[in-house]
């Protein structure tokens, strides 16, 4: 039994301690449904062993099915509010990162438009030379024209 000294509150015919308090209210609630229902589970399998039943019949009995049903979704539950708590973690982290990038740029900055200004001046370059082949092409066209007609 729990120290009357850890204990906080009393919820669903179970006490709760102070650890059990400080986490997520959604999970020691289900937690503490859980556990209701395991100990329901437990004592009505003895009922049911100290009356002479067979195990076969006492998987079968419908209190059985229930109480293993409320555990089964007691699982889900926790599992589905870990999977919660696991997103909102990241999500923490990523705006706590983008933050962190944010206040930090301030110094890359200057490196990086240098580099941008490069980059532009080569396709300015490359631009340039491709319009000069153009038109050194549209150029030598007219002349093979005047060729094949003087060769005819």
């Amino acid at each position: 039994m729990l120290q009357p000294s850890a204990v906080l509150c009393y919820r669903n015919s179970l006490f709760l301690t102070v650890e059990e308090k400080i986490m997520n209210p959604k999970t020691t609630n289900v937690e503490a449904q859980k556990r209701s229902a395991q100990a329901k589970l437990d004592t009505r399998r003895v009922f049911l062993r100290e009356k002479g039943l067979s195990e076969e019949a006492i998987r079968k009995e419908v209190t059985i099915r229930k109480l293993k049903a409320e555990l089964r979704k007691s699982d889900s539950r926790l599992a589905a509010i870990v999977a919660q708590e696991e997103v909102s973690r990241r999500v923490a982290q990523a705006k706590a990162e983008k933050l962190a990038a944010a206040n930090a740029p301030e110094k890359e900055a200057p490196e990086e438009i240098p580099v941008k200004k490069e980059k532009k001046e080569k396709k300015a370059k490359k631009e340039r030379s491709e319009k000069q082949a153009e038109s050194e092409g549209k150029k030598e066209k007219p002349e093979k024209k005047a060729e094949q007609s003087q060769a005819e």
